[in-house]
């Protein structure tokens, strides 16, 4: 059974820092590319950063780049996504995602949620200003 199971999420002031974490099971760890999406209240779906660890290659959305920071244990199939300099508008339940790796999403400069084959449940992520 394919699990993408987020954690980490929960309530901070801005100007802080949270990290998530999604480990995954169930399918083949290498053969994907781990994203992140964020869904906030009222807005659409949107990308907020990717990591091809076979690549060496990372995405960040215009948005979070320079506050937000990706990275990926291989060993524990687990990604960890960094929010620091958190603001308001950040709030949002964050999804992980497994991006197909046969796709260009996440390893040239964008990230398509139609190339996601399995998905997170989500984890809600709420900055109080």
């Amino acid at each position: 059974e394919v699990q993408l199971v987020e954690s980490g999420g929960g309530l901070v002031q801005a100007g802080g820092s949270l990290r998530l974490s999604c480990a995954a099971s169930g399918f083949t760890f290498d053969d994907y590319n781990i994203g992140w999406f964020r869904r906030a209240p009222g807005k659409e779906r949107e990308g907020v950063s990717c990591i091809s660890t076979r690549a060496a290659v990372t995405y960040y959305a215009g948005s979070v780049k320079g506050r937000f920071t990706i990275s990926s244990d291989n060993a524990k199939n687990t990604v960890y996504l960094q929010m620091n300099s958190l603001k308001p508008e950040d709030t949002a339940v964050y999804y992980c995602a497994a991006v197909n790796g046969t796709t260009s999403s996440c390893l040239l400069g964008y990230l398509d949620y139609r190339d996601v084959d399995y998905w997170g449940k989500g984890h809600l992520v709420t900055v109080s200003s």
